[in-house]
């Protein structure tokens, strides 16, 4: 006769602890609950290092949900499974996911959005199920993010924010498709559907801003216009698609004004990937009138709000919004590895770093200095 199966216990591990904004995170012994019903506990193999990490663990505008255990672009290995789930098993290789799909909500159904109304953005550091955290620091609760929480050793997401992937796929690599990549390319093929030949213009070339570009590209885009401060990213951006590059600092006119004379009056489609919104505004402006549309996808630092003249509109230009690039994760992430495993998409030159977890502070100095597009961290086997 065979034992019963025992039900998975607390974890205790490691994990890199933010404390308070901006201050150096701090690796902790932490005690990891296990997989409540419909949640699964991942051992997480690697995380790559998104600027809306770092946007929110500087931030002194947020609530303050300290401690808290950031990270959320992350690979890992089902290690346990709770109650009620049949989709993922111990051992099956996964993404993690920010923002979850359902599958029943008015939206999941829908074929129109990813906004999932159960499982979407989770802005309050808990759990999606019982708003209680999985993370704790001798009996003090500690915030998760974004519902992911992947600085840890081990984390808990719902089941249904993450994503089974081919054993195949390189875990240093495929993190990339769990948040910055996907939402770069979605908004360029899901969001914008960009058309064969037209032209195109990208504010920020980072991670985000050369997956539009590559998506772009893809799509058969005339002309992609870089636009960036930094005069190395036009190297870089070349790889991707870049065909010409504007440094708004060398400007001695307003950067919408250079775009608007090199595209005969604006380019078809523009992007803003670097979370500012004032730059929502002079997007556009760079785009053309009639059909020019626009797509924001940055996550902003300061000042929430969007500006824009309102004959921007009236003259029959679209100011479109892009949460991870329109894809639902379970639908249409799997479809997007594929292509990774076929050489379809690159993601390898886009990791500019890979650095042990111990490290991890570094990589949050990289990103703060711009000296690099993705740092992968790598957790202890």
């Amino acid at each position: 006769m065979s034992s019963p199966i025992k039900p998975p216990g607390v974890i205790t591990c490691k994990a890199a602890v933010a404390w308070g904004p901006g201050e150096p995170l701090v690796l902790e012994e932490v005690e990891v609950d296990p997989p409540k019903p419909m949640e699964i506990r991942v051992k997480v193999v690697c995380t790559s290092l998104c600027r809306s990490d770092v946007t929110q663990w500087e931030s002194k505008a947020q609530p303050a949900l300290f401690p808290r255990i950031f990270g959320h672009e992350a690979s890992g290995i089902v290690e346990s499974v709770g109650e009620g789930v049949s989709e993922f098993e111990v051992g099956d290789h996964v993404l993690t996911v920010f923002i979850g799909e359902c599958k029943s909500c008015k939206h999941c159904l829908s074929g129109k959005s990813n906004m999932c109304q159960t499982l979407g953005l989770e802005r309050r550091g808990l759990m999606h199920s019982d708003n209680k955290t999985r993370f704790s620091i001798k009996g003090r609760p500690v915030y998760h993010y974004c519902a992911v929480s992947s600085f840890s050793e081990y984390t808990v997401v719902h089941s249904g924010c993450a994503v089974k992937i081919s054993q195949t796929a390189p875990m240093d690599r495929i993190c990339l498709l769990s948040c910055g990549v996907a939402a770069g390319l979605g908004a360029a093929w899901k969001v914008a559907d960009i058309s064969k030949g037209s032209t195109v213009v990208i504010f920020g070339l980072g991670t985000v801003g050369l997956s539009v570009a590559q998506g772009a590209k893809l799509r058969g885009a005339s002309r992609i216009i870089g636009v960036d401060t930094n005069p190395q990213k036009y190297e870089i951006g070349k790889a991707f698609g870049v065909t010409e590059y504007i440094n708004p600092d060398e400007c001695n006119e307003p950067v919408q004004q250079v775009i608007k004379r090199m595209t005969d009056g604006g380019a078809d489609f523009s992007f803003e990937c670097v979370g500012d919104t004032g730059i929502v505004s002079t997007a556009l402006q760079s785009c053309c009138d009639g059909w020019g549309l626009t797509v924001t996808l940055g996550v902003p630092k300061m000042r929430p709000e969007v500006s824009a003249h309102y004959a921007l509109l009236l003259s029959g230009r679209t100011l479109k919004g892009s949460l991870f690039g329109g894809w639902k994760p379970k639908s249409d992430l799997p479809q997007l590895a594929e292509k990774y495993l076929k050489e379809e998409i690159q993601l390898d030159d886009l990791v500019t770093h890979d650095l042990p977890f111990n490290n991890i502070n570094e990589a949050l100095n990289l990103m703060k200095e711009g000296k690099c597009l993705r740092c992968v961290i790598h957790l202890p086997k």
